[in-house]
C-alpha cells in the first residue's frame, strides 16, 4: 500500500520559517506529481504549491508565491515545502499528496483550487503560526 507521511510542523512565530517533508514508500515515485494542500479550522481545504514527476516544473497559489518552495529528491523518494515569511492566515494542517499523471493535468488547477482528486494523501502536519 502505497503511503505518505509527512514531518515538519511546528509553531513559529510570524515571519518564521518551516520545512516540511513528505516521504513515500512508492516504489514508482518517479511517476508521480506530488501536490502540497492545507487546511485551516473552518475552512476548506486548498492547493498551496505542485512539482512535475522529474522537479522541473513547480506552481504555487498566489498566497503563497515568492515565500514558498516545493522540491523533491526522487532518489530518496521525498518532497518538500519550505516556508519562510510565515503568516497566520498561513496556519493549518499540511498535507501531501500525489497523482500519477502528468503536471499540466494537474498541477495548474491545483493551485487555482479546481482540483484534489489525487491519488494518495498523507495524514497531514499541523502548522501553527503565532507569537
Amino acid at each position: 500500500q502505497t503511503q505518505l507521511v509527512e514531518s515538519g510542523g511546528g509553531l513559529v512565530p510570524p515571519g518564521g520559517s518551516l520545512r516540511l517533508s513528505c516521504v513515500t514508500n512508492a516504489d514508482f515515485v518517479h511517476h508521480l506529481t506530488f501536490g502540497w494542500f492545507r487546511q485551516a479550522p473552518g475552512k476548506e481545504r486548498e492547493g498551496v504549491s505542485c512539482i512535475s514527476k522529474a522537479g522541473d516544473m513547480t506552481d504555487y497559489a498566489p498566497s503563497v508565491k515568492g515565500r514558498f518552495t516545493i522540491s523533491r529528491d526522487n532518489a530518496n523518494k521525498s518532497v518538500f515545502l519550505e516556508m519562510n515569511n510565515l503568516k497566520p492566515e498561513d496556519a493549518g494542517v499540511y498535507y501531501c499528496s500525489a497523482r500519477a499523471l502528468r503536471y499540466s493535468s494537474v498541477c495548474p488547477a491545483l493551485v487555482r483550487g479546481d482540483y484534489s482528486d489525487m491519488d494518495y494523501w498523507g495524514k497531514g502536519t499541523l502548522v501553527t503560526v503565532s507569537s
